[in-house]
């Protein structure tokens, strides 16, 4: 095993934090579990003001900074937005407050779209307020230029609710499935990106939908495999022997959390606590 560079072992064993609005982020949690299992996480879902899609641009950064505050106060070494809402609204004003590397899910996302399409018709689905803010479409077509891309978005606003309440596997989740996506299948995407990490809990539904011929980008894996490279970069990778210890943390019902969320990340979740970021901010970050 390479030997771990000289001083690094303090700041490095610290763990990555992955905030969510909900549940949805877990899918970017276990993404990283498996891609990186030596990492510690400190995963905070905001599930007492869940969902951020339906709220104002203003109200999503004012919660994401103090979601990313709680973070900081905990001492994590990087911090991942796994909530493509948050990422569009507040990525810039996080990272620029940021004592340490933030990454975010759109950004990703968008990359992989990009080198899968082969036709240039590239669809996006997403809560509305991902949508309306346009982050998918700016990055295409700054990825691959311009018009050259065409870029179709449908907000899926009740994808989210069916996640949050264990409701993926019911006759309903099918018929709402079938209505969002039919204006996508007529315009003839070959790439559809998951534009909300609530989405790949559905992604065997949607995929029956869609049909073989569309690729589906997970923006949770795409996110995963950015923050690898971003540890890497700044000297933050793990090197530690034993198994990492996770926490999972949230604004409220952490029973319930905990109950639904072990659907897909599993028994390691163990005990959820609940936690209060109210206050976060005028406590500024602690700066080790």
């Amino acid at each position: 095993m390479t030997e771990a560079p000289a001083g690094s072992l303090d700041a490095a064993d610290r763990p990555v934090g992955v905030f969510d609005s909900g549940l949805g982020g877990l899918t970017v949690a276990r993404a990283i579990f498996r891609r990186m299992p030596r990492e510690a996480l400190l995963y905070f879902g905001d599930t007492a003001r869940v969902p951020y899609g339906s709220k104002s641009p203003d109200a999503v950064r004012h919660f994401s900074r103090e979601a990313v505050h709680y973070l900081y106060s905990q001492g994590v070494k990087a911090v991942v937005v796994a909530c493509n809402t948050a990422t569009a609204h507040a990525l810039h004003v996080l990272r620029a407050e940021a004592p340490v590397p933030v990454v975010g899910v759109v950004a990703a996302g968008a990359r992989a779209a990009a080198a899968a399409t082969r036709s240039r018709r590239v669809g996006i689905i997403g809560t509305a307020g991902t949508i309306d803010s346009g982050a998918y479409d700016l990055a295409l077509r700054h990825l691959v230029g311009g018009e050259a891309v065409k870029v179709y978005a449908q907000p899926c606003p009740l994808f989210v609710p069916l996640v949050e309440e264990g409701l993926g596997d019911h006759p309903a989740a099918a018929l709402i499935a079938a209505e969002y996506l039919q204006p996508l299948k007529e315009m003839a995407v070959d790439v559809l990106v998951l534009g909300c990490t609530h989405y790949p809990i559905l992604a065997p539904l949607i995929a029956e939908v869609m049909g073989p011929e569309v690729i589906l980008v997970d923006s949770a894996e795409e996110a995963a495999a950015e923050l690898e490279s971003v540890l890497a970069a700044h000297g933050l990778q793990s090197w530690r022997v034993e198994s990492p210890t996770h926490r999972f943390t949230v604004s409220d019902l952490p029973i319930r959390f905990g109950s639904i969320g072990s659907r897909f990340f599993g028994d390691s979740m163990g005990r959820v606590e609940q936690v209060h970021v109210e206050g976060c901010l005028s406590e500024g970050p602690a700066l080790w």
